[in-house]
């Protein structure tokens, strides 16, 4: 049961960051003038780009804390705070991003940094430092493949929720994102302070 939980609790929070959801209607302007087998190409080019960066972040992060003796109420405080400025700048944004399409589009600026960007990297390295590598690791392969259908699936999605839906549905996720930002900050004061 204890198995379940640390799951759950380290696969929602990165549904939230990931937050491939929200990316689609960027994602559709920007593969829009490609062909279907085009399409899919970017779509797991993306997948695959993200799951790589995250991986090397994931464990050479740990070492750089390491040398640079950064614990994990440190991690937590920070992480936490640069959780709430993103989920807070989502929030807030009402003009879409203007990204420009070029040949390494499912890689940058796709892959990274919109599926795997500053939230979803920073919660990586918290939820490996209290829930172990395994889960985290199992849990974002989980969160990408997932990502990866509704990329291939996009245009589908985009009609049955709209335009509106989806961004509804990503300021409910950055708000999701700044509740768990705060959740963080607190934990860490409280281990600082050994509470």
């Amino acid at each position: 049961m204890d198995i379940v939980k640390s799951f759950l609790l380290s696969f929602i929070p990165l549904f939230v960051a990931i937050d491939a959801v929200g990316i689609l209607p960027i994602y559709i302007s920007l593969v829009e003038p490609l062909s279907q087998i085009e399409k899919k190409k970017v779509a797991r080019q993306s997948v695959i780009t993200a799951f790589l960066v995250a991986i090397s972040f994931l464990f050479l992060g740990d070492f750089l804390f390491a040398i640079l003796g950064i614990k994990l109420e440190d991690l937590m405080i920070a992480g936490g705070v640069l959780l709430l400025i993103i989920s807070i700048s989502e929030i807030l944004k009402v003009k879409p991003k203007e990204l420009v399409p070029f040949d390494t589009l499912g890689a940058v600026p796709i892959g990274t940094p919109l599926l795997s960007g500053p939230a979803t990297l920073t919660t990586l390295i918290i939820l490996a430092k209290t829930h172990g590598y395994p889960i985290v690791i199992l849990s974002l392969s989980l969160n990408l493949l997932i990502a990866w259908i509704l990329l291939e699936k996009s245009e589908f999605l985009i009609k049955i929720m709209g335009t509106h839906g989806i961004k509804a549905f990503a300021k409910v996720m950055a708000l999701i994102l700044s509740a768990f930002a705060v959740s963080l900050i607190k934990r860490g004061l409280l281990k600082t302070l050994g509470i």
